[in-house]
């Protein structure tokens, strides 16, 4: 499968909802709802306009596209961390959201927007490239970063109505 990277805008974030959907769903089918719960992004105001604020400043939108123009995969970069994640005493890249096609698993669309990721950093000048991801039950998710090339740094917890959510940092050095 051929796929193009390309910066996206306000006009994608219906695209990169129905990934954060079709990502929850496949998760729920697996009785896996510790990291996004078992409703869509779309039906929740608060995700909407969250992942609507991507679309402007300090946020850059990259988005994987296939050779029929779909929107296959979602990586969301900043210089901005999230606000539960420990600081560190550089300048960072941060992928503050990476999403892809679960019908396309195992395609490679992931590795590709790390890969941008990575490019991105190199352009500006940055040599650390750091993201969080649920940590939680077997940390499947934390593996599959680990096999992109990040290295596991610190664990995080955050406070949710259902309990604890466990969060776990990888970074990239470059």
């Amino acid at each position: 499968m051929k796929i193009d990277i390309r910066t996206g805008g306000p006009d994608d974030i219906s695209d990169i909802l129905a990934l954060l959907d079709g990502a929850v769903a496949w998760l729920t089918d697996r009785d896996r709802t510790g990291q996004w719960g078992d409703q869509p992004f779309s039906t929740n105001p608060a995700r909407v306009e969250q992942v609507s604020s991507y679309a402007a400043e300090p946020f850059l939108i990259r988005l994987a596209v296939d050779e029929d123009g779909r929107t296959v995969g979602s990586c969301v970069l900043s210089e901005d961390r999230g606000k539960w994640i420990p600081a560190v005493d550089e300048r960072e890249l941060y992928v503050r959201n990476l999403v892809t096609d679960r019908s396309r698993k195992g395609s490679g669309i992931g590795a590709a927007l790390i890969a941008d990721a990575i490019e991105e950093a190199r352009r500006r000048g940055i040599g650390l490239l750091r993201v969080d991801c649920y940590g939680g039950n077997d940390r499947k998710l934390v593996a599959q970063y680990r096999a992109l090339g990040f290295t596991e740094t610190e664990t995080f917890e955050v406070e949710q109505p259902h309990g604890i959510w466990p969060g776990q940092v990888l970074e990239i050095r470059l």
